[in-house]
């Protein structure tokens, strides 16, 4: 028998030094913040976790830097830049769980990184009136109900509607449905717009890649005449791009394709521009650089468009010049692999 107090005493403590009862399970990040066993700072600790909350940081701001020329990952990481937040809470649960200042006051920079690059989104919209409500979605040329997708679109009230894949068979649902609140219509290929106000000057923009087939149409633009002023909307449909583990991250065809179109809006002058598409990227993603030296990009709201069943990332867009759009948001699901987004369009 040992009636030693103190040995009692050191048996009810932790190996940190703490008062901890017997049975009971202490938080990790609430032992001590002092040097540990091994001799080490609460400063020296988790230099790894700093550092690689350090590479989060440089990856959001510099993402520009990382090449392109080995499987297109420049605009892989581009495509799920926000996605990088992620990172934060993970290093940080890390950095708590090694007691380290250093790891905490090291994760300041990619919270602030991400901050400056995306919290703009975040912001509530402003609050000034549109004058458009405008709809963009890629119907899926496999939708089993084309006209309750239409119907879908139409609760939105908008007063332009752009859709991708739309198939031969399924054109008359979409006709017949849009056709109740937008009675002015043009379809090119497998795109359309339908509109509130009378179109002028439909035709088709070609912004077929070399190595495609004849057949393929996914570009148009027509004037819209609204009561405002007269706007040039594009509608397009960009190649898909593919990722697998022979050839990476594959959009050549796509930028070759976003080339022609920003050609095309280059063309236009200085007319308000508005275009809606799928542009099987993100407004972040370098492949689109020709589009985006044409219109800008739009206001508050993230608006995760694809895969409809868990949205990741925005490649349905809806940009604009000497135009701004105030606010984009994703609608709910129809019968297609994306979801729709409306936004808010001041002339």
């Amino acid at each position: 028998m040992n009636d030693d107090p103190d040995e009692h005493d050191r048996d009810d403590r932790d190996d940190s030094g703490t008062d901890t009862p017997r049975g009971s399970i202490g938080l990790p990040w609430k032992g001590t913040w002092g040097t540990d066993h091994r001799g080490s700072s609460r400063f020296r600790r988790g230099r790894v976790i700093a550092v690689l909350a350090g590479l989060v940081a440089c990856l959001l701001v510099f993402h520009s830097a990382v090449p392109n020329t080995v499987a297109r990952l420049g605009s892989l990481l581009e495509t799920f830049l926000p996605w990088l937040a992620l990172a934060v809470p993970v290093l940080l649960v890390a950095g708590l769980l090694r007691r380290s200042v250093t790891a905490l006051i090291a994760l300041l920079l990619p919270a602030a990184a991400w901050l400056w690059l995306f919290g703009a989104l975040l912001l509530p919209p402003p609050g000034e009136p549109a004058d458009l409500i405008a709809v963009q979605h890629n119907v899926s040329d496999v939708n089993s109900d084309p006209a309750g997708t239409a119907r879908a679109l139409l609760r939105e009230r908008p007063d332009i509607v752009a859709v991708q894949e739309v198939m031969p068979e399924a054109l008359p649902a979409y006709e017949k449905t849009l056709a109740r609140d937008l009675p002015h219509h043009a379809v090119v290929g497998t795109v359309g717009l339908w509109s509130r106000h009378p179109l002028g000057d439909v035709r088709p923009v070609d912004i077929k890649p070399r190595g495609i087939g004849p057949g393929w149409n996914r570009g148009m633009r027509a004037t819209v005449l609204t009561p405002r002023a007269d706007v040039a909307v594009h509608v397009a449909h960009l190649p898909s791009v593919r990722l697998g583990p022979s050839g990476g991250f594959s959009s050549a065809w796509r930028d070759e394709s976003a080339r022609l179109l920003g050609t095309a809006l280059a063309a236009e002058g200085p007319s308000r521009v508005i275009l809606l598409g799928d542009l099987n990227g993100t407004v972040d993603d370098r492949g689109l650089d020709p589009v985006l030296a044409q219109v800008g990009v739009p206001g508050p709201g993230f608006a995760f468009s694809w895969p409809a069943s868990f949205p990741v990332a925005r490649i349905d867009q809806i940009l604009t010049r000497s135009a701004k759009v105030v606010r984009v948001r994703s609608l709910p699901a129809t019968g297609s692999d994306h979801l729709p987004i409306a936004a808010r369009i001041t002339l």
